[in-house]
This record gives structure tokens, C-alpha cells and sequence, in this order.
């Protein structure tokens, strides 16, 4: 619906992406605390706090008249969304530890399955329920799911916090220590980057750039969120058979190659050949998904390999960096699309999507 939410405020696309930073500070806030937090509290009472905040902001955006307020709202639904993030990640990495397997691609594959229903449900509902009683609902329905679910995860004293010396907790920004953690969260942030632009600016390309009508224009994040979940479910897989760095390497040069050439293809096509451009351009989001799909699973994991340093507190490390991608890599989207136009605002991502499969090297230096 953030196209709908787009114009109903009226903002273009320069202003549109300067009020998603509120989505980038809240991130980088929440990413900020929930290490520390995990490490004090455990991840399971983290959790409970971020599915109270992460909902409250999503019913905000949709009672949201201007751009201040869907800024405000936009922010506390970033720190919702990274208590979340950063809690649930380190359960997958506690998880994999005792079990002694690969789970981690899987978990997110749940993740992408969960954008991709929503992304359907959203096409097919958008002629008949306005963008506010959507978000509401999906707000009231995400609040009881989260609760209900939280109950069920480790508790806190399975989950290793406290288990680590204090001293290894406290990190500084910068430092030699610390350096693996940059260019791991660096690699996360280029590709969270495309993450980020294909859900908040693939159905507006096909809107404003293709002319593709409602229902349609949603088509692009459909194609790019199911091949995320085809990637992430057999991305365990391919972790062991490939290894995290060659796997990232891999679909950061060709997810990143194709996506952009099959934009520059499709994006002129489609006002002579509506429907070969429609297919064109859905085969460099399936591209992109597959290709971005176990980069967050991949860089994680090696978070927690950097020793001296608290699993918790380097997956938060890593997370605060990179997860601003997600929500920053728009809002240049935006700026440059505003001087330019959307599709050549979109070779932003392509190219720090290209370039997440270059710092897969980072990876390597982690032994992940």
C-alpha cells in the first residue's frame, strides 16, 4: 500500500524517501539497544518489548495525515523492527549452537514467506479496503500473532545471555577488533540495500515508470519475495555445499547483473509491449530475490564467529549497519530519482547489491 500512502499525503518521490529515514533511525536506535538489551535481559523478554512498539507503529502509518506524523510513526516502527530483528537472529544462531545444524536461511525463509503472503493478500484487497483499515488490521492481527509466539521461544536462561565476559560486551565504534564486524555489516548493508528498494519502490517502477495498473504493479515484489523463500529454503543447503562466501559472492554479481539489465530492458518495453516488459522486469526481481536471499542468514552467522565479542553484541553491530540499508537504501533511491527518474534510481541498488557480493570477503576473514 505505499504507493497509496504516498499520495494520499502528497509527496513526491524526493520527499517520500527523505521521511523514510524515520524507518533508518528507529532501526539504527533499536539495532543500537537490543544487543545490550539481549545480553543483560536474554532475547525472549527483548522480544516481548518489540512486539508491542513494532505493531503501534504500523498502526500509526495508517492514521498518519502528514509527512511529520508518518515520519514519527515510521521511526517506531524501525525500533520495533530491530528489537525484533536482532532478538529473533540471535535465537536462530542459539538454536543452530544446540542443535549442532544449519536453520538459519530457513528461519528467514519464514520471513520472506510472511512478506510475500502480505504482499499477495495487499494486491488483491487494495480495490476494496482502503490503505488505513488495512494497516489496522494487520497491526491488531501482528501485536496477538507476535505475543502468542514469544511465549514459545527460549527463554533467557537457555539462550546464553550473561554467558559471555562483560568486557566482551562493551566494543568500541571503532578499532582493530572491531573491523571484521564493519565489513560484515558494510556487505549486510549493500544488500539490504536492494532489499529495501525493491518493497518500497518495486510496485511504484511499475506504476509511474511501466504504467501497470493496481494489483499488477504489486507483481515485482511478488516475484522478488517468493524467490527470497525459495533461495532462504534452500539456502542451509547451500551454505554447506558452497560456503557463506562463495554463495554471497555468487548472488551478489549475477542477482545484482541481471536485475539491472533486465530493468534497463523492460522499463523503455513497456510502452510498446506491455506484457514482455511485465515478465522481463519480474525476472530481474526473481534474480534479485535469489540472489539476496542468504546474504542476511550468511552475514549473521559470521557475526557471531568474531571472537572477543558477544555474539549478541556483534549480531547488533552488524544489524545496526547493516539494517540501515533496508531503510536508507530508499531514500536515496528517492533523491536520485527525483533528479532523475525511478528506473535510473534503481541502479543504486543494483550496484550495492554487486557490491555485497565483493565484500563476501569479509566472510571469509570471520571463518563463518
Amino acid at each position: 500500500r505505499i504507493p497509496e500512502i504516498k499520495d494520499a499525503i502528497g509527496l513526491s518521490n524526493g520527499a517520500f524517501g527523505f521521511v523514510l529515514i524515520g524507518s533508518t533511525f528507529g532501526s539504527i536506535a533499536g539495532a543500537q539497544l537490543a544487543g545490550r538489551f539481549i545480553h543483560t535481559y536474554g532475547s525472549q523478554r527483548v522480544i516481548f518489548v518489540g512486539s508491542v512498539i513494532m505493531p503501534a507503529g504500523l498502526a500509526g502509518m495508517a492514521l498518519a495525515t502528514n509527512a511529520v506524523a508518518l515520519f514519527l510513526t515510521l521511526f517506531t516502527m524501525g525500533v520495533g523492527y530491530a528489537l525484533l530483528d536482532m532478538s529473533y537472529n540471535f535465537q536462530g544462531t542459539v538454536v543452530e549452537k544446540i542443535l549442532g545444524r544449519r536453520y538459519m536461511s530457513s528461519f528467514h525463509a519464514m520471513w520472506s514467506t510472511g512478506a510475500f503472503i502480505t504482499t499477495v493478500i495487499g494486491g488483491a484487497i487494495t480495490r476494496h479496503v482502503s490503505p488505513q483499515v488495512n494497516l489496522l488490521v494487520i497491526a491488531a492481527v501482528c501485536l496477538i500473532a507476535y505475543l502468542i509466539s514469544a511465549t514459545f521461544l527460549l527463554p533467557p536462561e537457555l539462550d546464553g545471555h550473561k554467558g559471555d565476559a562483560e568486557h566482551e560486551a562493551k566494543i568500541p565504534l571503532f578499532g582493530k577488533n572491531v573491523m571484521p564486524l564493519w565489513l560484515l555489516g558494510v556487505g549486510l548493508l549493500a544488500s539490504l540495500v536492494g532489499e529495501g528498494a525493491a518493497s518500497d519502490w518495486g510496485a511504484i517502477l511499475l506504476r509511474d515508470e511501466m504504467g501497470y495498473e493496481k494489483g499488477v504493479y504489486a507483481s515485482a515484489f511478488a516475484s522478488f519475495a517468493l524467490a527470497m523463500i525459495v533461495s532462504r529454503f534452500l539456502g542451509d543447503r547451500a551454505l554447506d555445499y558452497f560456503g557463506p562466501a562463495r554463495l554471497v559472492k555468487l548472488g551478489g554479481y549475477f542477482g545484482g547483473s541481471i536485475w539491472g539489465i533486465a530493468m534497463a530492458i523492460a522499463v523503455p518495453l513497456s510502452s510498446s509491449h506491455s506484457l514482455t516488459a511485465l515478465i522481463i522486469v519480474n525476472i530481474g526481481f526473481v534474480a534479485a530475490g535469489l540472489g539476496i536471499g542468504p546474504m542476511f542468514p550468511a552475514f549473521i552467522l559470521a557475526a557471531t564467529k568474531v571472537p572477543g565479542i558477544a555474539p549478541a553484541v556483534a549480531i547488533s553491530r552488524v544489524g545496526v549497519i547493516g539494517i540501515a540499508g533496508f531503510f536508507f537504501g530508499p531514500t536515496i533511491t528517492g533523491v536520485i530519482s527525483q533528479y532523475t527518474s525511478l528506473s535510473i534510481g534503481m541502479m543504486y541498488p543494483v550496484a550495492m547489491l554487486i557490491l555485497s557480493g565483493y565484500l563476501s570477503r569479509g566472510i571469509k576473514s570471520s571463518k563463518a
